[in-house]
C-alpha cells in the first residue's frame, strides 16, 4: 500500500488546503462547515505563508489527505489537519515524526479544549500542557502544550 506523500504544498493548493482544513476542524464538532468559514481560511492560508508558516501536504495520488503548517523560527506547529476520509490511519503520526525531523530539540503547540481527540493524543506523544487560556480572537479555551526532546516541560 502506498503511503501519501508529505511534500511542500504548492501556492494554487491554497483552495484546496483551506477546504480540507475546514473538513478536518469541523470534524472535531466544535464547528459546522460553512462559506464563511471556508472564506476565511482560503484567505488566511496566504496570508500565514507571507508570515512564516511553513505548509506541507500530504499527497495521497494527487488527493490531499492532510496539511502541515509549521513556523520553523518559533519551533511552532501550527496546524495538523487529517482530512477525515484519512483519519485514523496514522498518517498523523507520520507528520508529528516529520514535525520532530524539523525541530529535532522543541515543539510549540496549541489546541482547543473542547477538541479531546487530538489534546489526548498530544498527551501520549510526549507533549506537556504548559498552560491554559482564552484566545483573544474567537474566546475559545486552547491549550498550549509543548515537547522536548528530553523530555522536560518549560520549568521543570
Amino acid at each position: 500500500m502506498l503511503h501519501p506523500i508529505i511534500r511542500p504544498a504548492r501556492p494554487d493548493e491554497y483552495d484546496a488546503v483551506a477546504s480540507l482544513w475546514m473538513e478536518s476542524w469541523c470534524s472535531t464538532g466544535l464547528e459546522t462547515p460553512s462559506e464563511r468559514l471556508l472564506a476565511l481560511l482560503r484567505e488566511r492560508v496566504p496570508r500565514e505563508v507571507a508570515g512564516g508558516w511553513s505548509l506541507y501536504v500530504a499527497d495521497d495520488r494527487g488527493g490531499l489527505a492532510a496539511m502541515l503548517a509549521i513556523n520553523i523560527p518559533t519551533l511552532y506547529l501550527d496546524q495538523l489537519m487529517i482530512a477525515p476520509s484519512h483519519q485514523g490511519r496514522s498518517l498523523g503520526r507520520r507528520l508529528l515524526t516529520f514535525t520532530r525531523e524539523l525541530l529535532p530539540d522543541e515543539v510549540w503547540l496549541r489546541c482547543a479544549k473542547g477538541n479531546d481527540k487530538a489534546w489526548r493524543w498530544y498527551e501520549r506523544e510526549g507533549f506537556v500542557l504548559e498552560k491554559e487560556e482564552a484566545d483573544p480572537l474567537h474566546g475559545r479555551i486552547m491549550k498550549y502544550y509543548r515537547w522536548k526532546r528530553d523530555g522536560q516541560a518549560a520549568g521543570s
